[in-house]
Parts: structure tokens; sequence; C-alpha cells
């Protein structure tokens, strides 16, 4: 990962090579995943995410299905708040995609579905979060914090 650099606190990955590929070991899912420049920025989000913003691991899930006109999709992570619903959907790209109009557009269609809270896109050293409230986006400056409670999410 040449070009652009990753623009999160530095992290600690268990790797394995296989075959002449880099696989990364996710301890979410108990298993190796290959080491794509989407899947390090994902690595670094979901580290982020317990580490800086009060995310709980248990409350992660990854390549949630989502469907959109009957077809299955998937968000890249979902975080599901204390009231059992999704409070933040991420979505990753490689560093050398840029995080644009389609990107998010993507994340909205997503979100219709999903009814999250906090939408963030990255591609690694490029951030946007946004907050859905009352039908409309607010771009945020920085990322939500996750506060667990019976009543649900808050930031």
């Amino acid at each position: 990962m040449a070009k652009h650099q990753i623009n999160f606190p530095a992290i600690e990955m268990v790797t394995k090579v296989e075959s002449g590929q880099t696989y990364v070991w996710d301890a979410l899912r108990g298993r190796y995943l290959l080491l794509t420049p989407e899947e390090q920025v994902r690595r670094h989000v979901l580290a982020f995410l317990v580490s800086h913003c009060g995310v709980l691991p248990h409350s992660i899930a990854q390549e949630y299905s989502v469907k959109i006109n009957g077809t299955a999709q998937r968000a890249d992570i979902v975080v599901i708040g204390s009231d059992l619903r999704p409070a933040i959907l991420v979505e990753c790209k490689a560093p050398d995609v840029n995080i644009d109009k389609s990107t998010l557009a993507q994340a909205v269609r997503y979100n219709a579905v999903l009814g999250a809270r906090y939408i963030i896109l990255t591609n690694g050293h490029k951030h946007i979060c946004a907050e859905f409230k009352e039908g409309q986006y607010t771009f945020l400056k920085s990322f939500p914090v996750m506060v667990y409670s019976t009543q649900g999410v808050e930031q």
C-alpha cells in the first residue's frame, strides 16, 4: 500500500502468507481474510471504532446484508446499538478509490433500508461522517462516539 497513507492510528495485524498472498486475522469473525487494500482500511476502521469511539466489539457486524429492490447487497460494517437496531453504517473503500457523491449515494441507499443514525465513509485517508436526523443528513467534523444505555445509543 504505497500510494496513500492510512489516516488512522497504527494497528498491529496478525498476518500469514499462503501461495504468495497475504491474509489477515479477523478476530471478530474468527478467520483469516485476504488482505486487500479495502480490507486494510476496514481493519483500521474497526480498531478505531473500538479504541476511540466507544464501540463494543460484540456490537459490530461485518458484511451486513442489506436488501435493495430485492437484490442482496452488503454494508461493510454496521454497529448495532443498545436498542438492537443499526446505529452506525460504515462503507470502506480502498485508498485509491475516491470518496465522492457515488460513495455517499451508496451509503444513503443502504441506510434508507437500515435506518442507522450515523454513516461513515472512508478510504483510509479521507473520512466523511454524517448524522441522519429528522429526515436529513448533517455532516460532522469528527467520528461519532457511542454511549450504550438501556435507552439506546447516543452521541
